[in-house]
């Protein structure tokens, strides 16, 4: 199975001077394609100290200058990898665009005021669904989760205020390398990648922050 891509050609020329610019460039066309189902579903890829990766399907839910933001358990597989070693990798899979964006950097917990923020935004069912899950933990049966559902369900319903589970949480990826990729016929497709040159950027950004682009054989 083959497909030959048959797009524009993306240049250095072409490029934001930052790649936060650049992403909101290319994820506001995105979003715009009816052909893409979810375009903030991300992989995000982690490991373990010795180097074991693991891969999950996460959803992007705000980005800025200082990072990308999805919330997870904290004792969820990915959780506990990150705790013990914070480098992390997120690749945006924008197949019928024949586009990519991986981004690399390391990972952060947010403030528990921004979690507690975007919990009370969550449907009232993804509330109780955070307390349900002991997410990555072995259960004996989708009965006993639903079980854990429905007790929740009748001790805070649709009018009550679900609290925020102590372990969930946001996470940041403070990035430090951007790679946009963009596919073309015969393998010869563009990879032009943002290397960060200044210090990590902090809430504002930095000052001092500069950003070198590279050009990547495919």
């Amino acid at each position: 199975m083959r497909e030959q891509y048959r797009t524009t050609e993306l240049s250095a020329a072409d490029l934001a001077p930052e790649p936060i610019s650049q992403f909101t460039r290319w994820f506001k066309e995105t979003v715009a394609n009816p052909a893409i189902h979810e375009p903030n579903a991300m992989i995000v890829s982690t490991a373990t100290p010795d180097g074991r990766p693991s891969s999950r399907t996460v959803l992007l839910k705000h980005y800025d200058r200082a990072g990308f933001v999805f919330f997870t358990n904290y004792d969820s597989r990915k959780g506990a990898e990150l705790a013990a070693n914070p480098y992390v990798s997120l690749l945006f899979p924008w197949h019928p665009l024949a586009r990519q964006v991986i981004v690399t950097g390391r990972a952060e917990r947010i403030g528990r005021d921004e979690t507690v923020a975007y919990f009370r935004s969550r449907p009232h069912g993804s509330q109780l669904g955070a307390w349900a899950s002991p997410q990555s933990s072995v259960i004996a049966s989708r009965a006993e989760l639903l079980a854990r559902y429905g007790e929740l369900a009748a001790r805070y319903p649709g009018d009550t205020q679900v609290p925020v589970p102590p372990e969930w949480g946001g996470i940041r990826v403070v990035p430090d390398a951007v790679e946009f990729w963009q596919g073309h016929e015969n393998r010869l497709h563009d990879r032009l990648r943002y290397v960060r040159e200044g210090g990590p950027d902090g809430a504002g950004g930095s000052a001092g922050e500069t950003w070198r682009v590279e050009r990547l054989a495919p």
